[in-house]
């Protein structure tokens, strides 16, 4: 297929960077679409780990390009320091990578002005990063922000005065704290885009040019589908389009040329932050899932909230994304559970059950998982390359998981490392 974008169907986390990192291997160029700095992806080659937010996974492996496109909220200064840590381990990223001059960007103001709201919502808080996604976002469509292609040219210090002033207005007026000065608030930004000015360009044009020229392009997801602006879990989601519907938009790509959606699931459900969570388990096994599964945030570092397998919201996902093919992460996590266990509906609080996802908070809230019990294997999967060489309780699991959702399975990651993959279909 000439366009393949890889997306999470959960709450994020479930291992996007190492199915991105599979298939770029056979990718002409890859490019992130959407998200900004909030997001992390782990890529662990050998042994070592390499450590994503902005910069694409394809830079591991040598000599890909990779896009950085106009729908990602990017942190200009945030961006050169990744760059940085990339070149100081030996990986060339200036030659390789372009960033959209669309691309929005993400000032220290916004960081600041989303620590301040936070903190006014007190309990209420949405549980963000304080990356400064949210208030990039919020300016973006309020028509007030900056992109890649403004910090470049010249009198761009003026204009970022006088909106400056407009943030500082709402920080002393509605959070009575005091005004944040230019050289804290502004500057970083600008002196990093200027070190940055060799690596922006028209990605929109040079991914249709490749298209053009049947090469092959992966478009890379950050978050996750139940944390997508319109169809995620309101308001505790992401504020880009973090499903296959935001590609288009967020790259310059035609909706036709995407040939093929691969639509991630963890054989179990995590979630950070706060909002509902039917299937979260708040016993053992949920500390289980946390401590084998290493379920803590590349960003924040923040434990994960953990639980069972949820086919109502993984449906859900897949049809609103288009799915084709679905990859399975971190199935070795299960093993040595005794009973695994599989919601396949909600009970409602009138005793009836739901195969439909809420739209409502409220409502999701109020769900009681109906669950199915599976019998769990002992053995690590970790030296596993084939369907067969799994335990029959594991192979079986993931057949149940995958007919459940109406989606074969292409990939079954059972490691971290690159080649802890099952190829699924045959």
């Amino acid at each position: 297929m000439p366009a393949t974008v890889v997306v999470g169907l959960q709450w994020g986390d479930e291992g996007k960077a190492k199915v991105l990192d599979e298939l770029s291997e056979r990718a002409d160029i890859v490019c992130r679409f959407q998200g900004g700095a909030n997001a992390g992806h782990t890529v662990v080659v050998d042994g070592e780990k390499y450590k994503f937010h902005l910069v694409p996974c394809g830079i591991a492996r040598p000599g890909k390009p990779c896009y950085v496109g106009n729908g990602v909220a990017l942190d200009p200064a945030g961006l050169l320091d990744e760059v940085r840590h990339f070149e100081g381990r030996g990986i060339d990223v200036r030659h390789r990578l372009v960033v959209s001059n669309r691309a929005h960007v993400v000032m220290p103001y916004h960081k600041s002005v989303e620590a301040l709201a936070e903190k006014a919502l007190g309990d209420a808080k949405i549980g963000t990063t304080l990356r400064g996604i949210g208030p990039c976002y919020a300016d973006k469509y309020s028509r007030t922000g900056f992109r890649m292609a403004d910090l470049v040219r010249d009198g761009f210090a003026e204009r970022a005065k006088a909106r400056l002033a407009d943030v500082n207005a709402i920080v002393e007026g509605v959070y009575h704290e005091k005004p944040l000065s230019f050289d804290e608030a502004v500057a970083p930004a600008i002196d990093a885009a200027r070190e940055l000015a060799p690596m922006v360009g028209d990605v929109a044009k040079l991914l249709n040019d490749a298209l053009d020229a049947e090469k092959e392009v992966l478009f890379e997801g950050a978050q996750a589908m139940l944390l997508d602006i319109d169809f995620g879990t309101y308001p505790f989601v992401t504020s880009s389009n973090a499903s296959s519907l935001g590609v288009s938009a967020g790259s310059g790509v035609a909706p036709w040329r995407i040939g093929h959606v691969v639509g991630l699931l963890k054989a179990y459900t995590t979630r950070v932050g706060e909002g509902p969570f039917p299937t979260e388990a708040n016993d053992e096994s949920g500390a289980r899932l946390r401590e084998k599964g290493a379920e803590f945030g590349t960003t924040t570092g923040r434990p994960r909230r953990c639980g069972w397998f949820d086919a109502v919201a993984s449906r859900y996902s897949v049809r609103l994304n288009g799915v084709h093919e679905l990859a399975i992460s971190k199935l070795d996590v299960l093993s040595g559970e005794p009973v695994v266990k599989v919601a396949t509906a909600y009970r409602l609080p009138d005793g009836s059950t739901t195969q439909q996802f809420p739209a409502t908070l409220d409502d999701l809230a109020a769900v009681e998982p109906v669950y199915e019990e599976h019998e769990g294997w002992t053995e690590p999967l970790g030296s596993a390359r084939e369907p067969g060489d799994l335990p029959v309780a594991a192979r079986r699991y993931v057949e149940r998981l995958t007919e459940l959702v109406g989606v074969q399975a292409g990939l079954v990651s059972v490691g971290e490392d690159r080649g802890a993959t099952i190829r699924w279909k045959r």
